[in-house]
């Protein structure tokens, strides 16, 4: 006996497969969905960001910001002010992204012994 498949939404709506490919489109970028994560708690500075992602490069960071602002995720807030102050904030539609991503992060917490396992051995293969 087969499982039915789940649907992934409307199949072939504009240049997406599914919604899942749309998902992922906005979301494509090794730090994206970690910078949607943690702007979950509210709005953060630059360097807030930088210290919770560890790894990522400052030019990296900056575009992955600019892309995800660009696809309305987040709101860059420029307060004008010497010295510059900025921050980052969710937009509504991040918003529903972000919540979205939080079941990934409780499954890579549950499965995290066994990840860096699997990617240890990986890593050994390369």
């Amino acid at each position: 006996m087969t499982t039915p498949t789940p649907t992934c939404g409307i199949v072939g709506t504009g240049d997406f497969s599914c919604g899942l490919d749309a998902t992922l489109r906005i979301i494509s970028g090794k730090w994206k969905p970690l910078i949607l994560f943690f702007l979950r708690d509210g709005p953060k500075r630059y360097s807030e960001l930088k210290r919770l992602i560890s790894g990522v490069s400052n030019k990296v960071l900056i575009q992955q910001l600019k892309d995800l602002e660009a696809d309305r995720m987040l709101v860059r807030t420029d307060y004008k002010e010497v010295p510059p102050r900025v921050d980052y904030a969710l937009a509504p539609l991040g918003r529903s992204l972000a919540e979205a991503i939080v079941p990934l992060c409780t499954w890579g917490t549950e499965h995290m012994t066994e990840m860096a396992s699997i990617v240890a051995k990986r890593d050994t293969l390369a």
